[in-house]
């Protein structure tokens, strides 16, 4: 039997009520992610609920880009997240295995071509 623990985030970056600065959907901490280093990162609602979880070779990048571009899953529901947390996987398949396990057992909401029913 292979065991799964979902990694602890290095970075937690929480969306601002009126930012005084420059943000995207609320978000002024992307400079707390690193723009090197791969991992998997995981949107959060205001009620703590999983909203979607993706995995990136460049994390600063790919986060952005699902509150820039038209094709994310999460395009329609931006305003929800509250909460992102980032964690740093730079195997490529351990990146894959973990996206996998969170968004069937945390029951990632915008996931739907990775959950099992």
């Amino acid at each position: 039997m292979i065991t799964i623990t979902i990694p602890t985030p290095e970075v937690t970056i929480y969306k601002q009520e009126a930012p005084e600065l420059s943000h995207i959907y609320g978000f002024t901490d992307f400079h707390l992610i690193t723009r090197e280093k791969g991992g998997i990162f995981m949107f959060y609602n205001g009620k703590d609920e999983l909203l979607f979880v993706g995995k990136a070779r460049k994390l600063r990048q790919r986060i952005k880009k699902h509150f820039e571009d038209t094709v994310s899953p999460i395009k329609n529901h931006r305003d929800e997240v509250a909460k992102i947390e980032v964690c740093i996987v730079e195997d490529p398949v351990e990146r894959e295995i973990y996206e996998i396990y969170i968004a069937n057992k945390l029951g990632a909401k915008y996931n739907v071509d990775k959950i099992n029913p």
